[in-house]
């Protein structure tokens, strides 16, 4: 997948003031060596710098290590996390989940992508950047948007919230990472909201 489209005011402000077409020259050139074929492991901080037409402290004065820049390339090439509607807890975790199933087909059209979260893993110090950076604040809203649910009477008082989220996340990412040669329809994201929310709602009134 290009950069070419990157807006790179998206990005995480870091040190110094930027020049934009500075940092996607540096997201443009690390994208390009995995385009390449080169691993993760092998990639590093001189020799992106080389290839963008930068120097080192260039990408220091941005990215504290090569993890937090890594990261970095792979938000600005995946679908950008959603502004939620904020109308109803309905809503919010029907978007929610659509930019879930965006991203598994991002991963499933771009083998960058693909073979980038494959070697993440492997790699305990990135993976926990983009846990730390990218999965957690993503996990974090979606527990928000249950709790506002329960405060606003859309979801039972005694629902655990935690396992709820993984309940609702839990489809999305079996179809994207575990079966991924299963469909992810258009209308998958509505579907489990509603399915699961027939037996989360409030009994009586309040739940029309």
């Amino acid at each position: 997948m290009s950069l070419a489209d990157i807006n790179a005011s998206g990005a995480p402000v870091r040190g110094r003031p930027r020049s934009e077409a500075v940092e996607r020259a540096i997201l443009e050139g690390a994208m390009k060596l995995l385009e390449d074929g080169v691993p993760l492991a092998e990639l590093s901080i001189e020799r992106i710098a080389r290839t963008a037409g930068v120097g080192k402290a260039t990408i220091y004065r941005r990215w504290s290590g090569k993890e937090e820049l890594f990261v970095d390339v792979l938000r600005a090439a995946e679908p950008p996390d959603p502004a939620l509607p904020g109308t109803s807890m309905r809503d919010d975790l029907i978007v929610l989940l659509e930019s879930l199933r965006l991203r598994g087909l991002a991963s499933r059209s771009s083998a960058i992508l693909h073979n980038v979260h494959v070697q993440m893993k492997s790699s305990p110090k990135l993976w926990a950047v983009y846990d730390s950076t990218v999965i957690a604040p993503r996990r974090r809203l979606g527990l928000e948007i249950l709790r506002r649910g329960q405060r606003n009477g859309e979801l039972r008082a005694d629902v655990d919230v935690e396992l709820a989220n993984d309940i609702f996340v839990g489809p999305l990412l079996v179809r994207s990472v575990m079966r991924p040669d299963s469909d992810l329809p258009e209308d998958l994201a509505e579907r489990v909201v509603d399915t699961l929310l027939e037996g989360l709602r409030p009994a009586g009134p309040s739940a029309s």
